[in-house]
């Protein structure tokens, strides 16, 4: 496994619409087992291959458990999920803000209104039918990278300029669990 660049938002590419991936053969395992460690090392919990620089509608997520306030997580490897071709087959109506950051975003963070339910459409790291059905944090997650998957930030979310402001670079993850949302 290898940690690769991760592509930032003053980059053109990150803009770009990704393609749908034909086939999950040796290429694929290998780009999805490098964005699982680009994704840890980060310290994200979520990470679409356009971020490091493939064109590809694929998306990693590593979901941590629910701790009380004031607890540690524990140390990963935490739930993971590997979603090639990903679609939103199912939002609910009812809508939820939270605190966002982005590996992409580096230094900010912002309130984003998200379904606050989904069901996630796509192929397995198999290439096996799979379908997830996520609430909060993970829906939250989902829908970020699949925007990503189609050029888009969480800061194209936001209209009002007191709903985002700059925090520490590496500092994302600690300011999004004070919100309660690690996206």
């Amino acid at each position: 496994m290898t940690v690769r660049q991760i592509v930032y938002s003053d980059n053109p590419l990150i803009r770009k619409k990704s393609h749908r991936v034909r086939q999950v053969d040796a290429g694929v395992q290998r780009l999805i087992d490098d964005m699982v460690e680009t994704m840890r090392e980060a310290d994200g919990i979520g990470l679409a291959a356009i971020q490091v620089g493939v064109p590809y509608r694929l998306v990693v997520v590593e979901m941590p458990p629910e701790v009380a306030e004031g607890e540690e997580l524990p140390p990963r490897p935490w739930e993971l999920y590997v979603v090639v071709n990903p679609e939103l087959a199912r939002k609910s109506r009812e809508m939820e803000e939270g605190v966002e950051g982005c590996l992409s975003v580096p230094g900010w963070v912002g309130e984003v209104v998200r379904h606050k339910s989904v069901t996630i459409k796509g192929l397995d790291r198999r290439g096996r039918k799979v379908r997830i059905k996520a609430e909060g944090l993970l829906a939250r997650v989902f829908q970020h990278e699949i925007d990503h998957c189609d050029g888009i930030l969480f800061t194209d979310h936001i209209e009002d300029p007191e709903k985002i402001w700059p925090v520490e670079e590496g500092t994302e993850e600690a300011a999004e669990a004070r919100q309660g949302v690690r996206a």
